[in-house]
């Protein structure tokens, strides 16, 4: 169970889509909108956890034209997503975004992010310490992950936030934004190019 723990810390902790997201929503739109995003992201989450624990995940990602809209579907969002976090800070001391990111962002980004699913497998195929019990064992590793899970992503919107307390300019907020942006698109591509 504690090799469960440790590896669920590390593979959450590690950058991809949420967690970089979770960092440029806070430094680009402060703790409010964060918060919301983090619980879409939350409940999104566990959606997909629902989705690999029941089988649905593995048997849609078997059909070739479902996995290749799923593909365009997730690179698109994704895209969509880093350019909006990237040009949320041009002008941070003077006008806030119309319209932030929030809860419905982050629920959408979970069923179309390649981490999620690689994450959700690789904890839920591997690590059986309860083989004759596997509802219990089920059971207790969703509880594991979402434990490490929240404290994880309210880290990185606290690090986000941070960034956006520096009181930087509106040129140095713009560069850290476009950074988390250009990082999430690092890890998705790293994500996808595992995958193939």
């Amino acid at each position: 169970m504690l090799a469960f723990a440790a590896a669920v810390f590390f593979l959450i902790i590690s950058p991809g889509p949420g967690v970089l997201s979770t960092a440029g929503v806070g430094a680009a739109y402060g703790y409010r909108n964060g918060l919301a995003y983090v619980a879409g992201l939350f409940v999104g989450s566990n959606l997909v956890l629902l989705l690999v624990i029941s089988g649905v995940a593995a048997t849609a990602l078997t059909l070739p034209w479902l996995r290749t809209t799923l593909l365009i579907a997730s690179l698109g969002y994704l895209l969509w997503l880093a350019w909006r976090i990237a040009s949320a800070g041009a002008q941070i001391r003077f006008i806030e975004a119309r319209t932030p990111l929030g809860f419905w962002n982050g629920l959408a980004l979970q069923p179309i992010n390649p981490k999620a699913y690689v994450v959700s497998t690789t904890l839920f195929t591997g690590f059986s310490f309860m083989p004759d019990a596997p509802w219990i064992e089920t059971a207790i590793k969703l509880l594991i992950m979402n434990l490490i899970w929240i404290p994880l992503h309210l880290g990185w919107l606290g690090a986000g936030i941070s960034l956006r307390r520096l009181d930087l300019g509106p040129q140095a907020q713009r560069r850290v934004n476009i950074a988390m942006a250009l990082s999430m698109l690092v890890a998705v591509g790293l994500a996808l190019w595992s995958q193939t």
